[in-house]
């Protein structure tokens, strides 16, 4: 057992979480500016910075590349086949795993929520899916392993996938699913069979994958890390506490309501919520404002609107971010199970 936690800790701290990187950044500064500098706030910030931001741009770029490849296996067509194949909440249950597989934020999900709900599959798999997609992803799994530990991870995983599939369920079996804009509804889906693909063409299309993803989130990530950088060594961390820690009451609230009007995929939300996490606050509201910002950003509603109807998108947006609100206080209250 100690040589397996040895192998463990030497993966998810130097592979994964690049340490050897952070304590190179360590020495770099403190070789150019001196120990005290690189000790102090502005030092510290500036390593977090580019450490995190070079950890996370060469984590993404693999583990998207190893996503679509294993993605080039099922396209989009075979995809409707095989779900077309179930009903109800094992149906849901499958949607929402096609969103783990699926690297993409909220916005880039909609073009493949109405290709899904064009080819006839039933709202609760496709509000399932859509739910999930910008707010579970597998590369988010392993990164989010290196900063708050696997248990976090998988709990992470494990309580986004149930949002989706209860979300879905209940658009489903209230017939909430059935206000959907017309133009969606009596589009044609074009069935095609895909070519097939050799081990070269599946690399090439990993790669393109990966560069194209990259190019969109890449800012996305770069504000997420200037803005972890000052939670991190700027802001003084009694205001954080006082704002978004365990002893207020309304954090999970704020946190939500914070993360809803901003826009990002869940990489740029990791290195802000590494940050919190440093300052004190509980997992429950860092997982809240994580969930808010990838399945509920503003954009990504206003997009919706254009594609359901108003009482379709309020009733999403309540199961939605009340489900939030509520795994965010019983992380808050149970968290330190597996923090």
């Amino acid at each position: 057992m100690t040589v397996l936690k040895a192998i463990w800790d030497f993966i998810s701290q130097q592979l994964l979480g690049m340490k050897w990187l952070n304590d190179l950044f360590g020495l770099l500064l403190k070789a150019l500016f001196g120990e005290s500098f690189a000790t102090g706030r502005w030092g510290l910030s500036i390593q977090f910075l580019f450490f995190d931001f070079i950890k996370i741009s060469i984590l993404l770029f693999l583990l998207i590349f190893i996503i679509s490849y294993i993605q080039s296996y099922f396209p989009p067509e075979r995809t409707k086949k095989i779900l077309s194949k179930y009903h109800g909440i094992w149906a849901n249950t499958l949607g929402a795993l096609l969103g783990t597989v699926t690297p993409f934020c909220s916005c880039s999900s909609i073009p493949i929520f109405i290709g899904f709900t064009r080819a006839g599959l039933s709202s609760g798999i496709t509000f399932s899916f859509l739910i999930s997609s910008p707010l579970v992803d597998l590369g988010a799994l392993v990164l989010l392993t290196t900063v708050f530990g696997p248990k976090v991870a998988i709990a992470y995983v494990l309580v986004g996938i149930l949002l989706a599939v209860i979300g879905g369920t209940i658009i489903e079996k209230t017939g909430l699913g059935k206000h959907i804009e017309p133009f969606v509804t009596q589009g044609k889906s074009i069935d095609v069979d895909a070519p097939t693909m050799t081990f070269k063409d599946r690399v090439i299309y990993g790669k393109d994958q990966a560069v194209s993803t990259y190019k969109k989130v890449v800012l996305y990530i770069l504000v997420g890390v200037l803005i972890g950088a000052l939670i991190h060594n700027v802001i003084p961390e009694t205001w954080v506490q006082t704002v978004l820690g365990t002893e207020n009451p309304f954090s999970v609230l704020i946190a939500t309501a914070i993360g809803v009007p901003m826009y990002a995929d869940i990489f740029g939300t990791i290195p802000i919520a590494e940050a919190l996490f440093a300052s004190g606050v509980g997992i429950g509201t860092i997982l809240a404002f994580m969930m808010a910002v990838t399945a509920l950003s503003l954009p990504s509603l206003i997009m919706l609107r254009r594609v359901v109807k108003p009482k379709l998108l309020v009733a999403f947006f309540i199961i939605v971010v009340s489900g939030i609100i509520l795994i965010g206080y019983l992380f808050n209250i149970f968290g330190y199970l597996i923090v």
